[in-house]
């Protein structure tokens, strides 16, 4: 019975957010409230809050799908944390992941801009950004001494946003993703590269200190 409760308010909870992004998309985010979102989703504004604690987080759960990711990534990798993340991004564009920015679906396009141009959006956004980055920074503390975790983690993830948002912007001005494949790969290539070089594996501070 549990497990098909959990996924009835799966169910419940995706087409939410289906309806709320298609709204979203169709008016604007600022456009919609809640009650037409609540009213397109069959359900009572009080049930749709169960689900999601903020308008935002109706769009924002998506991108929330990969909350924790690059730390799972250096924690499984066992290796070189930076190569590790350098791999599964570079992967991710082969998949099109579209995290990665790699996507030429007119709807994750769509969704994209809407994210980026979004303040209210954006600023949650960075809600799970700051929550990833030091997730991050505490899986790599060991293989980087504590200063040095910080500072990788935000450094690497800060790449990634920056490489998915350069290239979004190229197939937003309409080029295929097949188009920008190379380029995009060629420039995640760059950017770590760039990372590896700038950190060097150091003791933790514990290590250090004994």
């Amino acid at each position: 019975m549990t497990g098909l409760r959990q996924r009835k308010r799966q169910q419940v909870h995706e087409a939410i957010s289906a309806a709320a992004i298609t709204l979203f998309l169709e008016r604007g985010f600022d456009e919609v409230s809640v009650a037409e979102v609540a009213a397109a989703a069959g359900v009572s504004k009080p049930t749709l809050f169960k689900y999601f604690a903020t308008k935002e987080d109706l769009v924002v759960h998506r991108i929330a799908d990969h909350q924790g990711e690059a730390a799972r990534v250096v924690r499984a990798a066992g290796g070189d944390p930076v190569a590790a993340l350098h791999a599964h991004f570079v992967d991710g564009l082969a998949r099109r992941d579209p995290v990665t920015g790699l996507n030429d679906h007119p709807e994750v396009l769509a969704f994209h801009r809407m994210v980026f141009d979004t303040p209210s959006l954006a600023a949650r956004v960075a809600v799970y950004t700051a929550a990833d980055e030091a997730a991050l920074a505490a899986a790599l503390t060991g293989p980087f001494d504590e200063l040095s975790a910080a500072l990788l983690a935000a450094q690497a993830l800060a790449a990634q946003r920056v490489l998915a948002r350069r290239t979004w912007l190229e197939l937003a001005r309409g080029r295929t993703a097949a188009e920008v494949h190379p380029e995009a790969v060629a420039a995640a290539d760059r950017s770590f590269h760039r990372l590896s070089h700038a950190f060097e594996v150091r003791p933790a501070a514990s290590e250090m200190r004994s």
